[in-house]
């Protein structure tokens, strides 16, 4: 995990964003690299056909949006010590990527190239962070997202729990979550009973980790009436962990919009940082 994309943008979670970020740059010593996040700005806009004066003010909108993410890169960065990388390409502190274009699939695209993207929980009602924003990395970047809560943590990967269902999804995330597995302090495979969708056990995926060298220990605890992702939770701080690993959307994203799920009640409700991939 030494190639992070940090995302930019001006919105309350941020400051959680930049710390999460910092806590896996000191925990692996890699680089952090920020851009400016911002919607793209309408191909067709309502515009004055004489003054232009509605064109004119997206793209002052824009540039000032960018300006601002900027700074609060750079001003976050400069107070925490890391400091600018030199150019080299295996060099460890920060940088700025000064051309991004505006919108998602630039996100979804430039992140391919990196071990990890961070981003924010999104919050009830607030149109940034946004869901659509973490759903472009989750499901056309092919690398993992860390989720900063919307309270910055203390620490980051010492208690990693496993959220375990045997499925696709969370076998691929426990395998981009392997560099944390193997820095931390204790690893816990957490399930339900009766949870998830036919495949291996938390015992037997416990024993893989073992087999690679992970001291890793099981949590089964019975299901209740409440959301799966409630217990989820709910069990891990009783564990006193501090990262969630845990598989996207193993029912499809409109049956959780529906009916509720572990992945949707997650995105809303998790204090934790949560590493996530599909």
């Amino acid at each position: 995990m030494k190639n992070i994309l940090v995302p930019t943008e001006p919105h309350e979670v941020m400051s959680s964003v930049l710390e999460t970020s910092l806590l896996v740059q000191r925990r692996f010593g890699g680089y952090v690299e920020g851009f400016s996040l911002r919607p793209s700005v309408p191909d067709y806009v309502p515009i004055d056909m004489v003054s232009g004066l509605a064109w004119h003010v997206d793209e002052k909108a824009d540039e000032d949006t960018r300006r601002q993410a900027h700074r609060l890169f750079d001003e976050f960065m400069a107070t925490r010590g890391l400091q600018a990388a030199s150019g080299a390409d295996v060099e460890p502190g920060f940088g700025w990527h000064a051309k991004a274009p505006a919108g998602d699939a630039f996100l979804a695209s430039h992140g391919r190239a990196f071990d990890l993207v961070v981003l924010g929980r999104p919050l009830p009602g607030k149109a940034q962070p946004s869901m659509a924003s973490l759903e472009a990395v989750l499901f056309e970047a092919g690398r993992p997202i860390l989720i900063a809560p919307p309270a910055p943590p203390k620490t980051l990967g010492d208690t990693v729990v496993i959220a375990w269902n045997g499925s696709t999804e969370t076998a691929r995330t426990v395998a981009f979550a392997m560099p944390f597995l193997e820095k931390a302090g204790r690893v816990v495979v957490l399930t339900l009973e009766n949870w998830g969708v036919p495949g291996p056990s938390a015992d037997q995926l416990a024993t893989s980790l073992r087999r690679n060298g992970i001291g890793a220990e099981v949590a089964i605890f019975p299901r209740s009436g409440r959301n799966d992702g409630e217990q989820i939770l709910t069990r891990m701080a009783e564990l006193g962990g501090d990262l969630l690993v845990k598989g996207a959307y193993t029912q499809s994203r409109l049956r959780q919009m529906i009916f509720g799920g572990a992945t949707a009640h997650i995105l809303a409700s998790a204090t934790v940082p949560v590493l996530m991939a599909n």
